[in-house]
């Protein structure tokens, strides 16, 4: 899979680990920033992964920050997007059953690498259930449509 990763500063090293082990199982990384530790915004990192995802570059994303939240929210501002901040396994595979989300959110300062890997793993391994779920992600597209407008 080609994997879209971006982080703020607090997001780094856990962002470097997890593009380790994508490497190691077999995945193309496009690592979108930031590169250190020193302090950056977020915003435009977690929009850069989600519209790499929404514009094919990649298959899924991954966005990092200290706990992950703010980072969600940036990305799921770019249409298209369906971010979810996981903490454990089963929500990365809830995320994935019943949400179809195409970026995983992870907070450096929430996880242990140990266990940002296994959620990591989760969320790629697993599948959309599709079925009764898809009405639910089409009204959710709606409800974006909506408020982007047209086009947007």
């Amino acid at each position: 899979m080609r994997i879209a990763i971006a982080s703020d500063h607090a997001g780094f090293i856990l962002k470097s680990a997890l593009v380790s082990w994508l490497h190691e199982h077999g995945h193309e990384v496009l690592d979108l920033g930031t590169t250190s530790t020193e302090p950056v915004d977020y915003p435009g990192f977690c929009a850069a992964a989600g519209r790499a995802v929404v514009g094919g570059r990649a298959d899924a994303g991954v966005v990092l920050g200290g706990s992950g939240q703010g980072e969600a929210i940036a990305a799921n501002k770019v249409r298209g997007v369906r971010a979810a901040l996981c903490h454990d396994e089963l929500t990365a595979r809830l995320a994935r059953q019943h949400n179809d989300a195409n970026v995983l959110s992870l907070g450096g300062r929430l996880v242990s690498e140990y266990v940002a890997c296994g959620v990591l793993e989760a969320f790629l391994s697993t599948d959309f259930e599709g079925g009764r779920h898809v009405a639910r992600i089409e009204q959710v597209a709606t409800i974006e449509a909506e408020e982007c407008g047209p086009g947007s």
